[in-house]
């Protein structure tokens, strides 16, 4: 799927990860190899920043939100009304988050 968008694999590998296939192979280099040595030559924290890892990071935060805050189900049946139903949900929750978010104090025991 990554490859017929054109699109470049952000999957952050696991930090004991291992290189797969070496350079002296013919074929074309596996993408996770390649993010295991960019990471290598550069930190985890640098690559993230360089493939936008954040905003990956950002979404799925709103996603939790929004299913949190809201059930996560769809009442609507129909294709229509279910679009209707989720843009209210979404525009609800940016006007929350555009409201602020609670400050946290902690209490001195």
């Amino acid at each position: 799927a990554i490859d017929e968008r054109e699109a470049t694999a952000a999957i952050p590998p696991r930090k004991d990860a291992k290189i797969w296939f070496h350079g002296n192979r013919k074929g074309p280099a596996h993408p996770r190899d390649e993010n295991l040595r960019r990471i290598r030559k550069v930190d985890r924290s640098a690559w993230k920043e360089e493939v936008n890892y954040h905003r990956r990071s950002l979404s799925e935060t709103g996603m939790y939100r929004l299913k949190t805050v809201f059930t996560g189900e769809v009442c609507a049946r129909k294709i229509a009304a279910q679009t209707t139903e989720l843009m209210i949900e979404c525009k609800a929750l940016n006007r929350m988050t555009q409201l602020g978010m609670p400050d946290c104090y902690r209490v001195a025991a």
